[in-house]
């Protein structure tokens, strides 16, 4: 059975590579094709958080699986990440104006990373929603400008990469913090193994 990551992300990658040694089919290596699915990644009117991270998951596992060619034998892995401050969602920032915003949003706040991941083979789609809540320091207008300049908010949900410079911001969290990064690996694993991939 073939693994596919539906995903362009080199964290998410990365991350995956990292379940490799809990492998215990000894026999087969732990590898996986990568197949970046594009999706409409629209938030639904009166869509709640949860629903529509878990949707966008389920949709670039089944994307995937439909690039890989569904007359052969694989698992998608599809995941998706959002951040939520109140009932608010926090994509990637449209331009720098709009980091800037985000970002002073954040300063000094808490605020919620969700992170879903499904697996399907075409017949069977299983997923799991993990939640972890991340406070922020207190920013001052020269750490947004200068975060800004570096780039790496640009193509964050949130605005910030926790893995990144943005970790200079993160004064705590509670929960997962690979959900954060971008794969949450205790519940990945679950996952395949569910799937029988592990």
């Amino acid at each position: 059975m073939k693994l596919v990551l539906a995903s362009g992300s080199p964290r998410r990658k990365e991350l995956l590579s990292q379940l490799a040694f809990l492998n215990t089919k000894a026999d087969v290596p732990f590898e996986f094709e990568i197949l970046a699915a594009d999706i409409d990644e629209s938030h639904k009117h009166g869509e709640s958080a949860d629903t529509f991270v878990l949707r966008l998951a389920q949709e670039k596992a089944l994307a995937g699986l439909a690039l890989f060619g569904t007359d052969k034998q694989a698992v998608v892995l599809g995941s998706d990440t959002i951040v939520v401050q109140g009932e608010t969602i926090l994509g990637k920032p449209k331009d720098e104006a709009d980091a800037a915003a985000i970002l002073a949003s954040l300063s000094g706040q808490s605020h919620r990373v969700m992170t879903a991941v499904a697996l399907t083979d075409g017949i069977k789609t299983v997923s799991r929603l993990v939640t972890t809540k991340v406070q922020f320091c207190e920013l001052t207008q020269a750490d947004i400008l200068s975060y800004i300049a570096t780039g790496e908010p640009m193509d964050k949900a949130g605005a910030y990469g926790i893995q990144g410079l943005g970790g200079n911001f993160v004064e705590a969290i509670e929960g997962s913090y690979s959900a954060v990064v971008g794969l949450p690996l205790v519940e990945t694993r679950a996952l395949l193994c569910e799937m029988q991939v592990l």
